[in-house]
Protein backbone atom coordinates (compact mmCIF):
# COMPACT_ATOMS: atom_id res chain seq x y z
CA UNK A 1 0.00 0.00 0.00
CA UNK A 2 1.10 3.66 -0.86
CA UNK A 3 1.32 6.43 1.77
CA UNK A 4 1.18 9.31 -0.45
CA UNK A 5 -0.20 8.07 -4.39
CA UNK A 6 0.29 11.55 -5.46
CA UNK A 7 3.93 11.70 -4.54
CA UNK A 8 4.25 8.37 -6.76
CA UNK A 9 3.13 9.35 -9.66
CA UNK A 10 5.27 12.38 -9.76
CA UNK A 11 7.89 10.78 -9.15
CA UNK A 12 7.38 7.98 -11.87
CA UNK A 13 6.77 10.89 -14.04
CA UNK A 14 9.83 12.59 -13.43
CA UNK A 15 12.02 9.70 -14.21
CA UNK A 16 10.49 8.93 -17.27
CA UNK A 17 11.21 12.58 -18.39
CA UNK A 18 14.65 12.19 -17.11
CA UNK A 19 15.33 9.19 -19.52
CA UNK A 20 13.32 10.62 -22.14
CA UNK A 21 10.26 8.61 -22.13
CA UNK A 22 7.48 9.64 -24.91
CA UNK A 23 4.20 8.14 -22.07
CA UNK A 24 4.46 6.15 -18.98
CA UNK A 25 1.70 3.99 -16.76
CA UNK A 26 0.76 5.30 -13.64
CA UNK A 27 -0.92 2.48 -11.25
CA UNK A 28 -2.49 4.43 -8.80
CA UNK A 29 -5.09 6.56 -10.72
CA UNK A 30 -7.69 8.75 -7.88
CA UNK A 31 -9.50 11.64 -8.47
CA UNK A 32 -6.81 13.72 -7.20
CA UNK A 33 -4.25 12.72 -9.32
CA UNK A 34 -6.19 13.09 -12.75
CA UNK A 35 -7.12 16.43 -11.50
CA UNK A 36 -3.32 17.58 -10.54
CA UNK A 37 -2.64 15.72 -14.73
CA UNK A 38 -5.44 17.40 -16.03
CA UNK A 39 -3.97 20.93 -14.74
CA UNK A 40 -0.45 20.22 -15.89
CA UNK A 41 -2.41 19.35 -19.14
CA UNK A 42 -3.96 22.82 -19.73
CA UNK A 43 -0.29 23.87 -18.63
CA UNK A 44 1.31 22.10 -21.22
CA UNK A 45 3.20 20.09 -19.07
CA UNK A 46 2.08 16.32 -20.21
CA UNK A 47 0.25 15.53 -22.98
CA UNK A 48 -3.24 14.00 -22.76
CA UNK A 49 -4.27 10.81 -20.62
CA UNK A 50 -5.89 7.79 -21.24
CA UNK A 51 -7.80 5.51 -18.64
CA UNK A 52 -7.22 1.70 -19.25
CA UNK A 53 -9.69 -0.86 -16.99
CA UNK A 54 -7.81 -4.00 -16.09
CA UNK A 55 -9.48 -6.43 -13.17
CA UNK A 56 -7.92 -5.28 -10.43
CA UNK A 57 -8.33 -1.10 -11.20
CA UNK A 58 -7.63 1.73 -13.58
CA UNK A 59 -4.58 2.07 -14.89
CA UNK A 60 -3.19 6.03 -16.20
CA UNK A 61 -1.62 6.00 -19.56
CA UNK A 62 0.00 9.33 -19.86
CA UNK A 63 1.63 10.74 -23.18
CA UNK A 64 5.10 13.07 -22.10
CA UNK A 65 6.17 15.70 -24.17
CA UNK A 66 9.31 17.48 -22.50
CA UNK A 67 8.30 20.10 -21.08
CA UNK A 68 8.67 19.05 -17.31
CA UNK A 69 11.72 20.22 -15.78
CA UNK A 70 10.78 19.31 -11.69
CA UNK A 71 7.65 18.22 -10.27
CA UNK A 72 7.25 17.11 -6.80
CA UNK A 73 4.35 17.19 -3.84
CA UNK A 74 4.72 19.74 -1.30
CA UNK A 75 5.31 17.70 2.48
CA UNK A 76 3.97 18.75 4.40
CA UNK A 77 0.68 19.64 3.02
CA UNK A 78 1.36 23.35 3.90
CA UNK A 79 -2.05 25.62 4.52
CA UNK A 80 -1.53 29.09 2.70
CA UNK A 81 -4.02 32.42 3.05
CA UNK A 82 -4.93 34.29 -0.40
CA UNK A 83 -1.83 36.78 0.22
CA UNK A 84 0.79 34.26 0.87
CA UNK A 85 1.43 32.60 -2.44
CA UNK A 86 4.47 34.91 -3.21
CA UNK A 87 6.52 32.73 -0.18
CA UNK A 88 5.26 29.69 -1.85
CA UNK A 89 6.54 30.66 -5.05
CA UNK A 90 9.80 31.97 -3.66
CA UNK A 91 10.33 28.49 -1.95
CA UNK A 92 9.20 25.96 -4.95
CA UNK A 93 9.36 27.69 -8.09
CA UNK A 94 12.77 28.70 -9.88
CA UNK A 95 11.03 32.28 -10.82
CA UNK A 96 8.42 34.33 -10.73
CA UNK A 97 5.94 33.40 -13.24
CA UNK A 98 7.54 30.28 -14.45
CA UNK A 99 6.00 26.64 -13.06
CA UNK A 100 2.60 26.67 -11.54
CA UNK A 101 1.99 25.45 -7.81
CA UNK A 102 -1.25 23.19 -7.58
CA UNK A 103 -3.74 23.95 -4.23
CA UNK A 104 -6.71 22.80 -2.92
CA UNK A 105 -8.80 25.03 -2.61
CA UNK A 106 -12.40 24.89 -0.71
CA UNK A 107 -13.17 25.77 -4.48
CA UNK A 108 -11.95 22.60 -5.55
CA UNK A 109 -8.56 22.19 -6.96
CA UNK A 110 -6.38 24.48 -9.33
CA UNK A 111 -3.27 26.36 -10.01
CA UNK A 112 -1.52 29.05 -7.66
CA UNK A 113 -2.53 31.33 -10.01
CA UNK A 114 -5.92 30.85 -10.20
CA UNK A 115 -6.62 30.47 -6.77
CA UNK A 116 -4.54 34.27 -6.04
CA UNK A 117 -7.18 35.53 -9.24
CA UNK A 118 -10.38 34.47 -7.42
CA UNK A 119 -8.75 35.52 -4.15
CA UNK A 120 -8.78 32.19 -2.12
CA UNK A 121 -6.30 30.02 -0.31
CA UNK A 122 -6.20 26.62 0.58
CA UNK A 123 -3.30 23.70 0.83
CA UNK A 124 -0.39 23.51 -1.08
CA UNK A 125 -0.53 20.01 -2.74
CA UNK A 126 2.39 19.90 -5.73
CA UNK A 127 4.64 21.90 -7.95
CA UNK A 128 5.48 21.38 -11.59
CA UNK A 129 7.77 23.82 -13.62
Amino acid sequence: MLNDPLAAVLSKIMNAERVGKREVMLVPASKMIKKVLSLLQERSYVGGYEEIEDGRGTILKLSLLGNINKCGVVKPRFSTKKNEFEKWEKRYLPAKDFGVIVVSTPQGVMTHLDAKQKNIGGKLLAYCY
